[in-house]
């Protein structure tokens, strides 16, 4: 029997199964932060049940961390009582955190690949939507409840309904200036918010295939905006690369066998999918989202379209938006580029392409945020940094930022912020904020300019 990338890796953690119910996976890493492990280590110690394998979980410090001043006493209350019990948790637990200041510290899906804890074939399951991410790896990586940590700390295993098949092939060339995050957009823009909807996505065809590992992570970090569990790309010798040597990874003989069992995982020829859909790459352009969700994404040089339905025309009256109006020269003054999304070395780097040899908006206050310390670093070590300060912006620290509004970098009520989050959702950014995603290339435009230009009209490297 033919079997898909997702079936090859579900099958082979089925610990047991029902003949059409629910069945009991294993989890190979469980990664915690502080927002959603405390209820769960709450519940375990209540209930007198022990940490079944702290060995196989991973935490960091990163949604409630501030970006300035780490090394300084954390002033909001709740963060701070927050971090504290994750370290007080972790320090009983035997479980191995890496919190503000350490070394490794950074965004869950930005470290934990970085250090080579993300590899293929696994399964991974985060307290957090967008755990997704990993699936670049060739991995089934998917956000859990509250009530799941506690299983999985318990357990080492959940018990779940095997989810339906979905392929999303682009193939083709991509136009200059067309990102990975541009070509998630258009994919959600074309197929909707709910399409995934108990499914678990494969993304495949050459476009992907070229892809950096950083842009197969941007592009499987968004695949729960289209409403899918997660979402996957098949393991290669851009992955195999990506890992070698990495501070986790296998090595040596060990490695070598580890990728010899990677080859056997892509999908095999002729296997057949619930839902498929297919894309030609010319078709897609830098993108930009208009409204409250992820889908209501345009090309940046179309007008936002006319819907006649009450949720489209609230989506509109709160971003101040009109049916049929161009976002080209629309004033911005927050830009933000960081996230779980794109804040990895590769999108600093198209950032500092773009903004070598000129100066930031006066009206734009820009917050670039590295995931995570290894890409701080990173960028200091490549002359980055300089290039930023020269044009007259500042690095921050690393941590989830101004991706949601859980720490100090909020957007103040009715401004504009060109972020490379994932969500712009009302009040996502900030009571009030309204969201506008974008790539890398898009937000540092926007953050010279200090409005929203058609980056199509301009030479690009």
């Amino acid at each position: 029997m033919k079997k898909t990338l997702f079936d090859k890796v579900w099958d082979a953690h089925v610990v047991k199964k029902t003949e059409d119910g629910p069945q009991i996976l294993y989890i190979d890493k469980h990664l915690i932060h502080e927002v959603t492990s405390p209820q769960a280590f709450e519940e375990l110690e209540q209930r007198g049940i022990p940490v079944f394998r702290p060995d196989q979980i991973v935490a960091t410090a990163d949604h409630n961390t501030p970006t300035e001043n780490q090394h300084l006493p954390i002033k909001d209350e709740l963060s701070r009582n927050q971090l504290e019990r994750l370290t007080e948790n972790c320090k009983k637990n035997g479980i191995t955190l890496y919190g503000l200041g350490h070394q490794y510290n950074g965004i869950v899906h930005v470290m934990a690949p970085e250090l080579g804890i993300t590899q293929p074939g696994m399964t991974m399951v985060c307290g957090d939507s967008h755990t997704s991410t990993h699936g670049a790896f060739g991995t089934i990586a998917f956000g859990i409840g509250t009530s799941q940590v506690a299983q999985v700390f318990a357990s080492q295993c959940l018990l779940l309904q095997k989810p339906k098949s979905l392929r999303v092939n682009v193939n083709g060339q991509l136009r200059p200036g067309v990102l990975p995050k541009d070509v998630i957009l258009y994919i959600i823009a074309k197929l909707g918010t709910n399409v995934g909807t108990g499914y678990f996505c494969e993304y495949a065809g050459n476009v992907f295939e070229d892809m950096s590992m950083e842009g197969r992570m941007t592009v499987c970090n968004m695949s729960i905006e289209m409403g899918a569990r997660g979402g996957m790309i098949a393991p290669d010798d851009t992955t195999f690369e990506y890992i070698k040597g990495k501070e986790f990874a296998p090595s040596g003989a060990e490695f070598d066998k580890k990728v010899a069992y990677w080859k056997t995982l892509p999908t095999d020829k002729g296997a057949l999918f619930d839902k498929e859909y297919h894309f030609d790459a010319a078709d897609i352009e830098p993108m930009i989202t208009y409204g409250t969700n992820p889908g209501m994404g345009i090309k940046i040089s179309e007008n936002i379209p006319s819907e006649n339905n009450p949720s489209f025309e609230k989506s509109l009256a709160y971003m101040n938006f009109e049916k049929g109006q161009s976002l080209i020269d629309q004033k911005i003054n927050f830009v933000f580029i960081g996230s779980c999304t794109n804040s990895r070395i590769e999108d600093f780097r198209i950032a500092a392409n773009y903004i070598k040899g000129k100066k930031k908006a006066t009206n734009v206050t820009a917050w670039f945020v590295p995931g995570s310390q290894l890409v701080a670093k990173q960028i200091a070590k490549e002359g980055l940094k300089e290039i930023f300060e020269e044009a007259g912006f500042k690095l921050r620290q690393p941590g989830c930022s101004a991706c949601l509004a859980m720490n100090d970098d909020k957007i103040p009520e009715g401004e504009y912020c060109v972020s490379t989050s994932n969500r712009n959702f009302e009040g996502r950014q900030g009571q009030g904020a309204r969201t506008i995603l974008a790539s890398p290339l898009i937000a540092a435009a926007t953050a010279i300019e200090g409005k929203i230009i058609d980056i199509t009209k301009q030479q690009l490297n």
